[in-house]
C-alpha cells in the first residue's frame, strides 16, 4: 500500500518501526564487535529469562527455608527474598560473571571492554535490575539500560 508518490506512507514507516522506514539496525551484538553466534555472542532472550526465573526460584528457596527458622511472615519473606536475589546477583555477577541460574543458561555478564565486572560495576547493574523498568528498558544489542549504565552485556558462554 503506497501513498501513490512511489514510497510507503508515513504510516507504514512509523508502525512498522525503523527497518520499514529503510533503517538496517544490523545484527545483535555488531556494534559491539562481538561474534553472529556462538560463543561470545549477545545472548538470546529466552535464556535470559530462564536463567532470571532460576535464580528468584533459588532465592525464594531459601528465603522460604530462612522464614521457617526465624519465624518470618509472608511479607518479612518476600522481602527477603529480593535481598538474597540482589545479593547473589552482585557477588557473583562481580566475581565470576555469571549467576547460577546464568551458569545453567549458558549466559554470563561481560564488560565490553573484556575486564571482570567488579564490585562496583556489579552492584549498579544489579541496584537498577531489581528496580525492573531500567531492566525491560532494551536497546538493539539486547542491553537494558542497567547493563548499558554498567558498561556490560550478557553474552554467550
Amino acid at each position: 500500500m503506497s501513498s501513490g508518490k512511489g514510497g510507503p506512507r508515513w504510516t507504514q514507516t512509523w508502525l512498522g518501526g525503523a527497518p520499514s522506514a529503510g533503517v538496517d539496525l544490523g545484527k545483535p551484538g555488531e556494534r559491539l564487535n562481538l561474534p553472529e553466534s556462538g560463543s561470545g555472542a549477545v545472548a538470546p532472550y529466552g535464556r535470559r529469562v530462564v536463567a532470571l526465573f532460576i535464580d528468584w526460584g533459588l532465592s525464594m528457596l531459601v528465603a522460604s527455608l530462612l522464614a521457617r527458622s526465624f519465624g518470618w511472615n509472608p511479607a518479612e519473606r518476600s522481602m527477603w527474598t529480593l535481598i538474597i536475589f540482589a545479593l547473589q546477583t552482585w557477588v557473583l555477577t562481580a566475581f565470576i560473571g555469571v549467576t547460577i541460574g546464568k551458569r545453567i543458561c549458558g549466559v554470563r555478564v561481560a564488560r565490553l571492554d573484556g575486564r571482570p565486572v567488579g564490585l562496583g560495576w556489579a552492584l549498579a547493574r544489579t541496584l537498577l535490575l531489581v528496580l525492573v523498568v531500567p531492566a525491560l528498558l532494551w536497546d538493539r544489542d539486547y542491553r537494558g539500560l542497567h547493563d548499558r549504565a554498567s558498561n556490560t552485556v550478557v553474552v554467550t558462554l
